[in-house]
């Protein structure tokens, strides 16, 4: 045991705490037939929780951690805290990037074996911990060698560069028993028509997607291939933009019944949308599949990827994910960061505690909401005049038909009420 900690005791849930407990988070409590943390199944990203070094667009590092350093013994030490963290939260899952965990080596291979033995060290820390793997991922974006993107950049070296760091990390996930596995498109994109074949582009990201899935049947990994819309950051033209882009490009290459989604609160605004829209989208078009639950500084134009502390934004989100049934192999992963004045241990887990009781008041509110069809009912309502002979016979019949009822005189529109403002003060009384 590292002494990063101190003294910090594992958490636990004790609403009539003084000090750090959860006071909403109660893993067992019993939620729509199931146990909270089957339902939220919570996940430690490693990348802002240890590799982040507390930086931003305009000032550097900010945390001091003993685990800093370009070798592997900074890399060991680091997981061994990562894992002292995950028992102190009491958290199911944790994720990785490849570049998280090891260092960079001055070759593809030599990269590979700091990797493979990060790699042996989770598999060890996993047979004697609770803690399992939500998802691993490629960094694929933040070398140099990416700045032209990875799937879509135009250097073919670099193409077949990323499919090799992507079988390595889906090799892992495998192995280490991963729920999912996400490619998350960070420079997949451009930034100017004057310089890209944009057609050939998607073709490539799309002949690439092809080869993750049909390699992952090859191997017999049975967890999610997943896409990470993010729009406009970093690269300005993004591929995966939101929701709706990636499923159109999934249906352009045959992938929408082998790929879904995984949402982050913070990119469904940046690409203008709400969170629960991009959930509601997903689940409609039957591609949801775990989600980043972050929020950004509406004031700020860029991801800042705060902890979440807005219940009746989080209320709405598990909302649409129990009307899809829940997660399955998916989760709640914190793609989440400290401030970068937050400097001390007790940060990062005062950070993840409030979280995940933000998460738990929002998924019962949202429960609560659905047993008492206090949405659903007025919703119906509002579409009840479809369900008349007259309405259900206009979608089966032509134009024509249609508009000689209206000449006719038979149909006389009365506009009726939205009712939003009555649906908000719904929604604010369970949360």
């Amino acid at each position: 045991m590292s002494d990063f900690f101190g003294d910090i005791a594992p958490v636990s849930y004790n609403p009539d705490a003084e000090g750090l407990a959860y006071r909403h988070y109660n893993p067992d409590e019993v939620v729509a037939g199931k146990r909270m943390e089957d339902h939220l199944r919570f996940a430690v990203a490693y990348w802002h929780s240890f590799a982040w070094p507390g930086g931003d667009p305009f000032g550097g590092q900010t945390f001091d951690r003993p685990w800093w350093g370009d070798d592997m013994a900074a890399a060991r030490l680091k997981a061994e805290i990562a894992f002292e963290m995950f028992e102190i939260l009491g958290v199911p899952y944790f994720c990785w990037h490849d570049a998280d965990i090891r260092p960079e080596g001055d070759s593809f291979a030599a990269s590979k074996r700091n990797f493979d033995e990060i790699i042996d060290l989770f598999a060890e820390k996993l047979d004697s911990s609770k803690v399992k793997l939500l998802w691993g991922t490629a960094n694929l974006f933040s070398h140099r060698r990416f700045m032209s993107g990875a799937a879509t950049n135009p250097d073919p070296d670099v193409f077949a560069w990323s499919a090799a760091t992507v079988k390595n990390c889906l090799d892992a996930t495998h192995r280490l028993g991963g729920q999912n596995y996400v490619l998350w498109g960070g420079r997949e994109g451009y930034e100017t028509l004057l310089n890209t074949d944009l057609g050939q582009e998607l073709d490539h990201m799309g002949r690439f997607l092809n080869m993750v899935v049909d390699y992952k049947h090859k191997i017999g990994f049975q967890g999610q291939i997943l896409i990470e819309p993010k729009p406009q950051e970093p690269t300005k033209h993004q591929y995966d933009y939101d929701v709706a882009t990636v499923y159109g490009f999934l249906q352009k290459y045959g992938l929408e019944k082998e790929v879904k989604l995984n949402i982050e609160q913070g990119h469904a605004i940046l690409a203008g949308h709400s969170f629960e829209h991009e959930l509601a989208m997903a689940r409609e078009l039957g591609v949801l599949g775990s989600i980043d639950m972050n929020r950004n500084d509406y004031q700020s134009g860029w991801d800042t990827d705060q902890f979440p502390n807005n219940v009746p934004e989080v209320a709405l989100a598990y909302y649409e994910i129990l009307k899809a049934g829940g997660f399955d192999k998916g989760g709640t992963n914190f793609d989440s960061k400290l401030r970068r004045q937050s400097l001390d241990p007790s940060d990062l887990i005062e950070a993840h505690v409030g979280a995940m009781d933000i998460c738990a008041r929002g998924l019962k509110a949202a429960a609560q909401m659905l047993e008492d069809d206090a949405l659903e009912a007025p919703r119906r309502a509002r579409y009840a005049g479809w369900e008349t002979p007259e309405a259900q016979a206009m979608l089966t019949s032509d134009l024509e038909t249609i508009a000689a009822r209206v000449e006719a005189g038979e149909v006389n529109p009365a506009p009726r009420s939205g009712q939003q403002e009555k649906l908000e003060n719904i929604v604010s009384r369970y949360v």
